[in-house]
């Protein structure tokens, strides 16, 4: 398979090289390792800087800016270098972020690391995807995506819980220091995989065709919808993420070291969710399929709302509403990422970063809305979440049909 990779014609769509998957897997794992680890620290932080609950979600927030742009700057230039390099660079970036992080003398300080962090962490998605692009065809991605998904599924589930554990040991600090480790085991793995995408199929760095490429794609309304109804989707996600450690940790007085269990009970959820796509979506397909999500996200998205105004269930009633919520991740999250990069072959990186590029330009939005119309109970983040499950029940049903 590897040998195949490297320049020649696309294998067959299934290479059946468990490996490729799994090193693809772990590369995405970085992602939610600089993410949910320090989830838990975010009251800590806050009480260390004398920070407010919107100033310290601004770290999450200016995070998930960074990791848009930085995804529309590394798309191209994947296109043109390949997959490996350009990776290699964005880790080195992420590293440098991360070390600036654990010497934060402020929160200020801290949120600009955190965009440099997330300038260099964005771009093994971008690379990852358009791998996964260039090797399988539109059905076959779709099933990779969420094959990825279980393998990378560790990494949030254990994310939080580590954290905790680790700020409660050694102080917030710390977690950064892990990331870089992380960070340095990401690049040992980099190099077990072969470059997909070679010399002869490489596009202009210029200024004028990355130009051209993203404009194709932002008129092409099938790209749009895939790619909004993605972005809204997990819009709710980063809300939910943004606003759990204060919800559950502040309101409800869930201890630190606790908190990544219940972070842990919806990673569940999504790898649950992602092994029946990757069964069902070839015999449904990939457009049935996500309706079917969009359709059950939005009717939970209404009951999470619900139990944000009335209070219903208490801790207990927002954990299985936000469980529900994420078992759609298999039918729509990877799903959406497949249908927006299938069209698109020979801008495989442009459309893999404006696609991701939007998913985290909705999840910055989100998470500063979180907290900035925080009023001390979960109501704000349930009413987030449901705005956004709605806008991407519209984003899907306004595809074009295929």
């Amino acid at each position: 398979m590897f040998k195949a990779l490297e320049g020649g014609p696309r294998p067959d769509p299934w290479p059946g090289d468990r490996i490729f998957v799994a090193v693809l897997g772990g590369l995405m794992g970085l992602t939610p390792l600089s993410v949910d680890m320090y989830l838990p620290a975010l009251p800590a932080i806050g009480r260390e800087f004398a920070a407010s609950q919107h100033e310290v979600q601004l770290t999450l927030g200016v995070f998930f800016a960074g990791f848009g742009v930085g995804q529309l700057v590394w798309g191209p230039i994947g296109d043109r270098f390949g997959r490996r390099w350009p990776a290699v660079a964005g880790l080195l970036i992420f590293a440098a972020g991360s070390i600036a992080a654990a010497l934060a003398p402020s929160n200020d300080f801290l949120i600009a690391a955190r965009f440099v962090q997330a300038m260099g962490a964005c771009v093994t998605p971008v690379m990852v995807r358009a791998m996964v692009r260039d090797v399988f065809d539109r059905e076959r991605a779709g099933v990779m995506m969420s094959m990825m998904m279980l393998v990378m599924g560790a990494a949030p589930m254990l994310a939080p819980m580590i954290g905790g554990v680790i700020e409660l040991w050694l102080g917030w600090r710390a977690i950064f220091v892990v990331l870089v480790i992380a960070t340095l085991i990401v690049l040992s793995v980099l190099f077990k995989i072969p470059e997909t995408h070679g010399e002869g199929k490489r596009r202009s760095a210029h200024w004028r065709s990355i130009l051209a490429a993203y404009t194709e794609l932002a008129f092409n309304r099938r790209f749009l919808s895939y790619a909004f109804g993605g972005a809204f989707f997990f819009g709710a996600m980063f809300a939910y993420i943004a606003g759990t450690p204060f919800v559950y940790i502040e309101i409800f007085g869930v201890p630190p070291q606790y908190y990544g269990f219940l972070f842990g009970l919806n990673v569940i959820a999504m790898m649950m969710s992602s092994t029946l796509n990757g069964r069902f979506m070839p015999r449904f397909g990939l457009d049935r399929t996500l309706r079917f999500g969009h359709t059950f996200a939005v009717f939970v998205g209404l009951a999470i709302l619900a139990v944000g105004i009335t209070g219903f269930g208490g801790l207990a009633g927002l954990v299985v509403t936000i469980f529900l919520y994420m078992f759609t991740m298999g039918a729509i999250g990877a799903n959406s990422m497949a249908g927006a990069m299938s069209p698109f072959p020979h801008i495989a990186g442009a459309a893999s970063a404006l696609a991701g590029a939007l998913q985290f330009a909705v999840g910055a939005l989100t998470s500063v809305l979180v907290g900035l119309f925080d009023n001390g109970t979960a109501l704000p983040m349930c009413a987030v979440m449901a705005g956004c499950s709605f806008l991407a029940f519209l984003s899907n049903r306004l595809a074009p049909r295929a």
